[in-house]
C-alpha cells in the first residue's frame, strides 16, 4: 500500500481493521492477518479517515465486483462514492467490440476522476495495464448544451460523427443519434438516458430526457454534458496516423486486412479498440487521470496478474 497525500504518522496509531495503519507519504506499508470480511472493513475504514481517494488494485473484476459490494455495505448509507472502473470484457484483438454502456461508464469515469478527491475507486490489474487516450483527449472532445445555445444541425451532425457518434433513425443506445426535423435525439456516453432537443431555427428551445424503448419525453433539463463516444479519434488526422502507424508496425500489403481498409474508409471495425495506440501520438495510464491525493492499495495476487 502506498500513498502520496498528508496522513498522520502511523507508528503512533492504533491498529485494528476499524483503524487499520496508513503510510507516510511517498512510502510503503504491508497489512497483514487480514482474511473474511475483515478486508473490506478495513478498507471502509480507509476511505472514512482518508484525506483523499483510495484506489484498490484486485486481481481480477470478479475479485472487483465482490469487493465494490461488500465496501458498500460497510459504508452503509454514508455519501462517498464507490466506483469500479470496468473492463472491456472482450478479448484481444477479437472480433467483438465492447458494450456502449461499458465505454460510457469508462469514459464518465475517466473524465470525472481528476477531480474526485474523496471516495473508492477499484480496478482490477488487466484493466489497469490497458493504454488510456491523454486526458485532453476527452475534456477537448466533450461539449456543455444549454437551452437557449444556437445548435447548427449540419455542424453538429459532423462534430458527432468525428466524436464517434452513429446517425440512426431510432435512438436506442449509448452512442446514438437521430435527426429528424427540427429535433435531435443523442445518447451520450456517461449519462443513463437518452436527450431530445427541440430546436426553433438554430435555437435550442427545449432539452428532455426520454425513454429509449417507449421514444416518449421525460423530464426537462437546462443544460447537458456529452462525452466522446469512443476512447479514441475517429477524425481525418487520427486515421492518418492509424495508416501510418500499420505501415510501420505490420509487414505485408495492409490493404489485405479488413481492419485497415475499414479504417481507412471511415468505418470502425469490431474489435478496434485494441488497436487504440495506432490512432494516438501518445497515450496515458490510469495514474494520469488520479488527483494528486490519491493513495494506492495493491491486494494479493495482484503482482501474479500483472504479469
Amino acid at each position: 500500500m502506498s500513498r502520496t497525500a498528508r496522513v498522520n504518522d502511523p507508528s503512533t496509531q492504533p491498529h485494528s481493521v476499524l483503524s487499520p495503519g496508513l503510510p507516510q507519504s511517498g512510502a510503503r506499508q504491508v497489512w497483514t492477518g487480514l482474511s473474511g470480511d475483515s478486508l473490506p472493513l478495513a478498507i471502509a475504514s480507509v476511505v472514512r479517515q482518508i484525506e483523499g481517494l483510495l484506489v484498490v488494485v484486485t486481481p481480477d473484476m470478479q475479485t472487483a465486483e465482490l469487493l465494490h459490494d461488500q465496501v458498500g455495505f460497510f459504508l452503509g448509507h454514508q455519501a462517498l462514492p464507490i466506483t469500479t472502473f470496468p473492463d472491456w470484457e472482450t478479448l484481444p484483438y477479437d472480433n467483438f467490440s465492447p458494450h456502449p454502456d461499458i465505454v460510457s461508464e469508462r469514459l464518465a469515469t475517466l473524465y470525472g476522476l481528476p477531480e474526485q478527491q474523496r471516495g473508492l475507486l477499484i480496478v482490477s490489474a488487466p484493466t489497469l495495464l490497458q493504454r488510456l487516450p491523454p486526458r485532453d483527449f476527452i475534456f477537448k472532445n466533450s461539449l456543455i448544451l444549454k437551452t437557449g445555445d444556437n445548435l447548427n444541425l449540419d455542424e453538429i451532425r459532423s462534430r458527432l460523427e468525428s466524436a464517434g457518434y452513429r446517425c440512426v433513425s431510432q435512438v436506442m443506445e449509448h452512442g446514438e443519434f437521430a435527426v429528424r426535423g427540427s429535433l435531435l435525439d443523442l445518447y451520450p456516453m456517461g449519462n443513463p438516458l437518452p436527450f431530445r432537443f427541440d430546436l426553433f431555427d438554430d435555437e435550442i428551445e427545449s432539452i428532455k430526457t426520454f425513454d429509449a424503448e417507449t421514444q416518449r419525453s421525460q423530464e426537462t433539463l437546462e443544460s447537458i454534458r456529452m462525452l466522446p463516444a469512443r476512447e479514441f479519434p475517429m477524425d481525418e488526422a487520427a486515421i492518418r496516423t492509424f495508416r501510418h502507424r500499420f505501415r510501420s508496425m505490420f509487414a505485408g500489403d495492409p490493404q489485405n486486412c479488413p481492419v485497415y481498409r475499414d479504417v481507412s474508409n471511415g468505418i470502425a471495425p469490431a474489435g478496434i479498440e485494441y488497436y487504440l495506440p495506432l490512432f494516438l501520438e501518445e497515450t496515458c495510464s490510469l495514474f494520469d487521470y488520479l488527483p494528486d491525493n490519491a493513495c494506492l492499495l495493491q491486494l494479493d495476487a495482484t503482482a501474479t496478474a500483472c504479469e
